[in-house]
């Protein structure tokens, strides 16, 4: 039976309206000063689902596309706290960076997520779901969330998923593509990879269930209390018997680093996936201009909502607006044209040698390079590519689980700043802190 929701999406504007999700670097580094002096308490109070979750930082949009980076992140958490008392912020963090280096060591994970998602048709039960028609008064009420403001608290995100997966019975891969959709913070990584665990895929044999004992720990006394009727499906869940799949194996463990040498036609190209270049390997580079363009192709696949879009487009605008302050060359940024054809254009307009980017995780962004490869080295220019050498430095720590890239990670990026470090950390969700 579908149950028409009783609360209107558009109340949820004010009802969420003290939340900010910073589309600028200045903002980001603004919204992050501001949480500094609350992260000791992160520990205590992340699990908590209350109305504008002021007990996290609300930075992973920007995380996410690199407004400001993690490292940038930790090092200003750890000029304030001793590492002992933000560890588990820390931890946070570098989930996301974690779920990355996993993918990019086994790309072919997301490369099957596209094939299974191409061959799940849209149906009429997705659909009502997705207006908040499930049936479920709680579900509903992330939906209406999730749709309005373009975020879900990590718990929330596990609960809505589990119920997906265990109690509705849908594909998990039709979730995913849900979230991904709606999510200001949706990662090809994080996302697609957090779905898996929930389905018992990602550590195989293992699946997450949402319990009521859970849910009434931790939503908001009064929100649970006038939900109370979605408690039910949580009562006593059970699991989905998970599909019979091994682990994956990795498959792309040698790949190419590219140098930079200088040219006197170097185009710098800035994409959505890292949006804060002057702070990177390249800031001291000379480039005769720059571009910067949004993945509109994938924008139209996934279908992202126009909320999403002026999103991203705010800060696309923002990393131009950087760009030209910073290297003070002449700067374009476009968020309406596809890229691939948009860079060709530009760069032999420009006359360009090379054209120089951060490279791209895993997902579409990446999954386009091939084209605009093959376009731009008929044209007679070269595509360079550049790694961050903190991603460099710990990918290869992803070849098995979140404990050894943990324990991998803190000798390499922290061994000075670590007190005492002996905690196993637990199974998480999502990427980074929220």
């Amino acid at each position: 039976m579908i149950i028409t929701c009783a609360v209107p999406f558009a109340s949820y504007i004010t009802l969420y309206s003290a939340m900010i999700f910073p589309s600028s670097r200045i903002e980001a580094l603004t919204q992050l000063g501001g949480f500094i002096p609350l992260a000791a308490l992160y520990a205590r109070d992340r699990n908590h689902v209350k109305p504008g979750h002021a007990s996290v930082s609300r930075l992973s949009p920007a995380i996410r596309h690199r407004l400001i980076t993690e490292q940038e992140v930790v090092e200003a958490v750890l000029r304030d706290h001793p590492f002992g008392r933000v560890q588990k912020f820390i931890q946070e963090v570098y989930w996301r960076r974690y779920w990355k280096s996993w993918l990019a060591l086994r790309p072919q994970v997301w490369s099957d997520y596209l094939k299974s998602l191409s061959g799940i048709h849209d149906s009429l039960v997705f659909r009502s779901i997705e207006n908040a028609q499930s049936g479920n008064a709680i579900i509903d009420h992330f939906i209406r969330e999730l749709v309005t403001t373009g975020y879900l608290h990590n718990h929330a995100r596990m609960w809505f998923a589990a119920w997906w997966v265990h109690e509705a019975r849908l594909p998990w891969q039709a979730g995913a593509a849900f979230f991904f959709r709606h999510l200001l913070d949706g990662d090809p990584a994080s996302n697609t990879l957090s779905w898996r665990w929930v389905a018992g895929l990602q550590t195989p044999g293992k699946t997450y269930l949402a319990r009521r004992s859970n849910l009434e720990k931790y939503m908001d006394p009064e929100q649970i209390s006038s939900l109370s009727n979605g408690l039910a499906a949580f009562e006593n869940p059970q699991s989905l018997p998970p599909e019979l799949v091994g682990k994956s194996p990795m498959t792309c463990t040698n790949e190419q680093v590219d140098t930079l040498t200088l040219s006197d036609g170097d185009g710098l190209w800035i994409h959505e996936e890292d949006l804060a270049v002057e702070n990177s390997p390249l800031a001291k580079h000379v480039f005769s201009t720059v571009l910067v363009t949004a993945d509109v192709d994938s924008w139209k696949n996934h279908a992202f909502p126009n909320s999403k879009i002026d999103w991203i487009s705010a800060a696309l605008h923002d990393a131009g607006i950087r760009a030209e302050q910073h290297w003070q060359v002449s700067t374009r940024v476009e968020t309406k044209v596809a890229h691939v054809n948009m860079i060709l254009q530009w760069a032999k307009f420009h006359n360009l040698q090379q054209v120089v980017t951060l490279r791209p995780d895993v997902g579409p962004l990446n999954d386009s390079l091939p084209a605009l490869h093959a376009s731009l080295v008929d044209a007679g220019i070269r595509l360079i590519l550049i790694d961050r050498p903190e991603d460099l430095q710990i990918r290869q720590f992803a070849s098995g689980g979140f404990f050894q890239f943990w324990k991998l990670t803190q000798k390499k990026l922290f061994a000075d700043s670590i007190a005492s470090v002996s905690s196993k950390p637990q199974q998480l969700w999502i990427d980074f802190p929220q």
